[in-house]
């Protein structure tokens, strides 16, 4: 393995000189602007104690190498640069899928996100998401998986018929474009028996795009004892899947529009003006 390389306490170096250079030429809003202009240039700048631009080094390792060294990042608590990440992320070499197992959970927030939605990770992302993981870490997972929700369903099918992680299947499964009656079906269900999730569940069927939804949604934003926070998903739902919902409700005694309300009502504005006086 290459020696690991901090690129961005070196870059921070630079940054450093460089806006004391210029100090008071540029605003803070300014400086925001500039500084990823000026770290992309970095990117392609000749570090000579390296050898090499920061982009080049990671680009002239092969994919072995661009695993051991983001490991050896991790492990030794090395910042880990942008540029490794992109070069990954760029490649996604197998051997990202196999650092889904590590028991180090940075690691493995790592190769969630430079794997990203490659069906090779999937069978590493069910088990780690059915298994005990940290929250951030699963809802990483998750939207990997909903980003490839039809490589992804079969098992997601699996599992929920199993009762495994329900609501994650559900969700998933919610992102499916290629239209299936099992999908559709199990959508559906769970939208009519669980009422206590009707909000979550109507933007699953919203999510999958599928009209039949429709005469459903419809009669049950009708009946009158939903509350304003259903009511507000339930339109959306229907708007999403090409409907319409018009007939005026009256929620002015419905605890959820009266706590939005008051959240909502206008904060006057007490700085200070300037004056004719």
């Amino acid at each position: 393995m290459k020696k690991l390389v901090d690129f961005d306490g070196l870059f921070d170096e630079k940054l450093a000189v460089y806006m004391e250079e210029n100090e008071g030429k540029y605003t803070e809003k300014q400086w925001e602007a500039l500084i990823p202009k000026l770290y992309k240039k970095f990117g392609d700048t000749l570090i000579k104690s390296v050898g090499n631009t920061p982009k080049g080094y990671y680009g002239d390792m092969t994919d072995d190498e661009l695993i051991e060294t983001l490991k050896g990042h991790i492990e030794e608590d090395v910042p880990v640069s942008d540029f490794l990440c992109r070069e990954l992320e760029r490649r996604r070499p197998d051997g990202l899928v196999a650092l889904l197992d590590s028991a180090n959970e940075q690691l493995v927030s790592f190769a969630v996100n430079l794997t990203g939605d490659n069906p090779k990770a999937f069978p590493a992302y069910f088990r780690l998401i059915t298994g005990e993981i940290d929250a951030e870490i699963k809802d990483l997972i998750i939207d990997q998986l909903k980003a490839g929700a039809d490589d992804a369903k079969e098992r997601a099918l699996e599992l929920y018929n199993r009762g495994e992680q329900r609501e994650c299947m559900l969700e998933i499964l919610s992102r499916c474009k290629q239209r299936d009656d099992r999908v559709f079906d199990i959508l559906m269900r769970e939208f009519k028996e669980t009422p206590d999730e009707l909000p979550m569940h109507a933007s699953y069927l919203a999510a999958y795009g599928d009209e039949r939804a429709l005469p459903v949604l419809i009669e049950t934003i009708d009946r009158d004892e939903i509350n304003y926070l259903e009511y507000q998903e339930l339109k959306y739902a229907i708007e999403a899947l090409g409907g319409s919902y018009t007939r005026p409700r009256d929620f002015s005694d419905d605890p959820y529009f009266l706590e939005i309300a008051e959240q909502s009502q206008y904060v006057p504005d007490f700085s200070e003006k300037k004056t004719d006086a």
